[in-house]
């Protein structure tokens, strides 16, 4: 980052500095990112970008597209602790073991903005982070296998919306195999799938454009901190798509 601010004049501009003046060190640099994690600012931040899109029309709470995705951690032991993240665990995916943490978030179903998200070890069933990522306001709840049941749940079960979960794998499949009498159910399933695609935009954003596939940080609540600045500076990257377009 002190590279950068020193060659790259976009940088400096935006963090209003100039080369009149002394440029932040590394030091200094991470003492900032160590007081915004100390108070949760990077949260403060995340809910302040929140309430300007919503109050500038952009973000409208009709309904929730529900999510996660793992964000792989270094396996190493080669630290001073001599053994991986204790926050960290694993968890399998198909058929591969994944070794991390996952990010949890309730996406604006109209324009794929990310307005609620959780921070929680690999392992951590999606369904357990269902009620944290609802606002309270939506009409209705797009979301894949992984959160049948939601409705059965008892923390869910005063929540007045239409869930639409995707159906379980080995049942569409079961489906395809006879288009024509199933047609309805398979329609329906390609229609779900199709308004849930727009969740898999964040994703996309803090991964291919902002490089984070790997945690750098140990601990939760740092990686926390981390995405919550991703997730925020995502949702002005899409803006910014949406106005382009």
């Amino acid at each position: 980052m002190e590279d950068a601010i020193y060659e790259i004049a976009s940088m400096r501009l935006f963090a209003g500095l100039s080369l009149d003046k002394p440029i932040p060190d590394h030091s200094t640099i991470l003492k900032f990112r160590h007081l915004l994690e100390r108070y949760g600012l990077a949260r403060k931040i995340f809910s302040e970008i929140s309430n300007w899109l919503i109050e500038a029309g952009v973000l409208i709470k009709e309904g929730t597209l529900m999510d996660a995705t793992i964000i792989e951690a270094p396996s190493s032991t080669k630290n001073k602790a001599g053994e991986r993240d204790p926050e960290m665990h694993q968890t399998k995916k198909g058929n591969q073991w994944h070794l991390g943490l996952k990010a949890h978030i309730g996406v604006d179903a109209r324009t794929g903005l990310t307005y609620t998200f959780t921070t929680t070890a690999a392992n951590e069933r999606d369904l357990n982070q269902a009620k944290h990522l609802l606002h309270g306001d939506e009409d209705f709840v797009f979301a894949d296998a992984g959160y049948r049941g939601a409705e059965k749940r008892e923390e869910l079960k005063g929540v007045a919306v239409d869930w639409h979960i995707a159906g379980q794998p080995g049942k569409v499949r079961t489906l395809k195999k006879h288009p024509r009498i199933n047609k309805v159910a398979i329609n329906i399933e390609y229609m779900k799938a199709s308004i849930r695609a727009k969740v898999e935009h964040p994703f996309r954003i803090i991964k291919c454009q902002f490089g984070f596939t790997k945690a750098c940080y140990r601990g939760l609540m740092k990686n926390d901190c981390k995405l919550a600045m991703l997730f925020a500076l995502a949702n002005i990257a899409r803006v910014d798509q949406m106005l382009r377009a």
